[in-house]
């Protein structure tokens, strides 16, 4: 079974003359240890197919599964639960707390929900060095590079094991080498850990990387073609 799968799902705002249908009937699944490019311009609808995956949109129809779990039957308490444990995020600035270090920032996380102190800082410390971070894990944020702060991001998305990782644009604002390491780490890490991974793109080279391009227009999936 796959990780995510996503069934008839659509998304509309507004009524009559004024409704917009920003994803249409779209149908995924993205199978364990595999990450999935989501390429397509502006409006149409990469974002929000991204945020009804991770339970921060809800769709207007279909259904959307997780690990074999119904997620549109959630309420609001099991949807923020969901976020928060199964689902990892790395939005397009890396967001990090600029006063902390790079492993501080990991300890935030992982301490949502009472998890052990000790296994958390275990975690953080893996994570950091599987990630080529050592070096500068008692950096604080805003001394390290884009590179840095963006692998910083996939580790902390990474802190609670989560089922799934969420991806918008990682390499927006990193030259082409940067951008391909950010996205070789993220590979890495996704078959290492035998994760499911969506990754909103617009750079087709960055695109390649992946295992499998699904082409998105007007809310709808236009074609897909593995590359593995």
């Amino acid at each position: 079974m796959a990780v995510l799968q996503l069934r008839d799902v659509s998304k509309s705002y507004g009524q009559g003359s004024r409704r917009v249908d920003a994803v249409r009937d779209v149908s995924l699944d993205v199978d364990h240890g595999e990450v999935v490019a989501l390429e397509g311009p502006s409006g149409s609808g990469k974002t929000t197919l991204l945020a009804l995956a991770g339970a921060l949109l809800s769709p207007t129809s279909g259904e959307i599964f997780l690990d074999g779990d119904n997620v549109t039957r959630y309420g609001a308490r099991a949807r923020t639960r969901y976020r928060r444990d199964r689902v990892g995020f790395v939005f397009q600035g890396s967001n990090m707390v600029p006063f902390l270090t790079a492993r501080e920032n990991l300890l935030v996380v992982g301490s949502f929900g009472g998890s052990d102190r000790s296994a958390i800082r275990h975690r953080a410390d893996e994570l950091l060095e599987q990630l080529d971070l050592g070096a500068v894990r008692d950096q604080i944020a805003t001394r390290l590079s884009g590179g840095e702060r963006q692998r910083v991001a996939i580790a902390r998305a990474l802190m609670r094991d989560p089922s799934l990782l969420l991806v918008d644009e990682p390499t927006a604002s990193l030259n082409f080498e940067l951008g391909t390491r950010v996205v070789d780490a993220l590979l890495s890490e996704v078959h290492r850990r035998q994760k499911a991974c969506i990754m909103v793109t617009h750079d087709d080279r960055m695109a390649r990387l992946s295992d499998r391009i699904v082409e998105i227009r007007d809310g709808r999936i236009l074609s897909e073609r593995p590359l593995s």
